[in-house]
């Protein structure tokens, strides 16, 4: 009888070890995982930021504005917002400030979805050919 319980204890030791070395082999992935997650969400964060600070708008606010669930579709971004631009024409009694959030909604939406194409937008500093000639040859002559 003895033997059998220590036998029992035995397999139910190592069960529990089983189990539990497993959880923290799931743990450890999904901690893997959230720390990828939110790297990229970072990133992505980051370059929203930047363009909400260049709009001065926020992309919920702008979807708003322009009646928009996302930003895939720049053909119905196009089509609203020359609908509420030219509806609010001071030429026919419409407000400026509404004009110009409708305008700043759409170049909201643009850059999002510039962003969501290309998503490092950030483009290579532009060298004058003709600087790096007259460099190359005062290096020369020296």
């Amino acid at each position: 009888m003895a033997r059998f319980l220590a036998q029992l204890v035995v397999l139910g030791a190592q069960a529990v070890g089983r189990a539990f070395t497993q959880a923290l082999k799931q743990e450890f992935q999904a901690t893997q995982a959230a720390r990828a997650a939110a790297e990229e969400a970072g990133r992505d964060g980051a370059r929203s930021v930047k363009a909400t600070t260049a709009t001065g708008m926020t992309l919920q606010e702008a979807q708003q504005i322009l009646n928009i669930k996302g930003v895939d579709n720049l053909d119905l971004i196009r089509k609203n917002y020359e609908h509420l631009f030219k509806v609010n024409s001071k030429k026919i009694g419409g407000s400026f400030y509404l004009q110009s959030k409708v305008v700043r909604a759409k170049e909201r939406l643009e850059l999002e979805l510039d962003q969501t194409i290309a998503p490092h937008p950030d483009p290579e500093p532009d060298t004058d050919d003709s600087s790096r000639d007259s460099n190359s040859e005062s290096s020369s002559r020296q």
